[in-house]
């Protein structure tokens, strides 16, 4: 049974299941573990983490008297919350889905390589070059532009190994949706989308066998990477090619709104808009996605967990990132009324509750079924979303190739 506590009421002995705040917001590589030591209770005690999941089957129960909230209360209330707050936002698609796919696909592969060469030379010290920098926002801004979830969707689907440079053009087309979703001018949406392409560039400044390594951190490497956003900041100046907003995404993309964040635990109206948009889009795309030490959250399971982290994102931000991503981006899988489990192919104009569904599977026969390509805004009132589902739980393998059409 899983049960929802305050890190106050952690003890030695008790199970750990998952952590309620942000992913890196702990010095630990695993979520789910058996807490045996004094301390590892200390370090989470001292991290930001003000809540976690304990399973009792597995360790030790909370005190009688303690409060604690079920597993359906908590995420109930979250998705009541998300609903609430996020409103219908017409999409406007100059090109189909599929489409943007096939071309961004060939983008993914040219941007790679850009970034990876770029990176590299901040690795190596040498002077830093962002003429193709520039050139390659235009390429994911365009690509935006035709159609707003497919390159956004297909950079998810990176490798462990390449997700430090493909991590950085995820992010470039995640600030560059979110953007245009908040009505900046073209001029801001192109810094924004610069800003997420370098964001991440102090990290170079890491040694690779700290950057990729598949373990538990020690203190000092944690420390090491938490340094990334002055590393880059520094390496930004030096190069004397990019603005104020651009060095400000750099050095501010894991404050939080509370003020608990890094390096200078900024709060509210300290952290710049920019900033806060930087946030978001970095830690959406760094769950979403397979690292060497934690395999990535389901798309939809994602944006309900960080609907859930009060006083880390600016609520308007987020609200209108959920509009740009939706509540079931492209990628999750769920449940219909009917039975059917599919996975969510595309957001519909209007409304972000009826997207466009690949059903595959019967829960009812437990066995699957002919595919189909279901528009659920022309079966409002005959079926609907009802889950979240897990692939893991289910055994489903090579759901991102229902979506994206692309074998793995």
């Amino acid at each position: 049974m899983l049960k929802c506590i305050a890190v106050a009421d952690l003890r030695v002995g008790m199970y750990i299941h998952e952590f309620c705040g942000a992913w890196m917001d702990h010095p630990f590589w695993r979520s789910k573990f058996l807490l045996k030591s004094e301390k590892d209770l200390q370090r989470i005690k001292a991290s930001s983490i003000s809540e976690l999941w304990i399973d009792v089957s597995k360790g030790l129960d909370i005190a009688v008297g303690t409060a604690s909230a079920s597993p359906e209360v908590v995420a109930a209330a979250a998705e009541a919350s998300l609903l609430a707050a996020v409103q219908s936002q017409p999409i406007s698609l100059a090109v189909s889905m599929e489409d943007e796919v096939q071309r961004a696909v060939k983008l993914c592969a040219s941007a790679k390589t850009a970034v990876i060469n770029m990176f590299a030379d901040a690795r190596m010290g040498q002077a830093l070059q962002f003429e193709q920098a520039g050139e390659l926002v235009e390429e994911i801004s365009d690509s935006v532009l035709r159609h707003p979830n497919a390159l956004v969707s297909l950079a998810r689907l990176k490798n462990a190994d390449e997700y430090t440079y493909m991590h950085s053009v995820a992010v470039c087309a995640l600030m560059i949706a979110l953007a245009r979703q908040l009505g900046l001018n073209q001029g801001q949406v192109r810094e924004a989308g610069l800003a997420g392409l370098l964001h991440d560039i102090g990290k170079m400044a890491i040694p690779e066998v700290v950057l990729n390594k598949p373990g538990k951190l020690t203190d000092n490497e944690f420390a090491m990477v938490r340094g990334h956003p002055q590393a880059g900041t520094r390496m930004l100046l030096d190069s004397k090619q990019v603005g104020g907003l651009v060095l400000d995404v750099c050095l501010h993309h894991h404050e939080k709104l509370d003020g608990s964040g890094y390096p200078h635990r900024l709060a509210g109206e300290q952290i710049s808009l920019y900033a806060r948009m930087g946030a978001v889009c970095d830690v959406y795309d760094a769950i979403t996605s397979n690292r060497p030490y934690k395999p990535g959250w389901d798309p939809a399971e994602a944006v309900r967990k960080m609907a859930e982290w009060k006083g880390h994102f600016d609520p308007m931000v987020f609200q209108a990132f959920v509009k740009t991503v939706g509540i079931y981006p492209v990628g999750s899988l769920v449940r219909l009324e009917s039975g059917r489990i599919g996975v969510i192919m595309e957001q519909q104009a209007g409304s972000l509750l009826t997207p466009k569904v690949k059903v595959f599977f019967s829960t009812h026969s437990q066995s699957p079924i002919a595919q189909e390509v279901i528009d659920l805004r022309q079966l409002v009132g005959h079926d609907k979303i009802v889950s979240r589902e897990s692939a893991e739980t289910w055994g489903f393998r090579q759901v991102d190739e229902l979506w994206s059409g692309l074998s793995s």
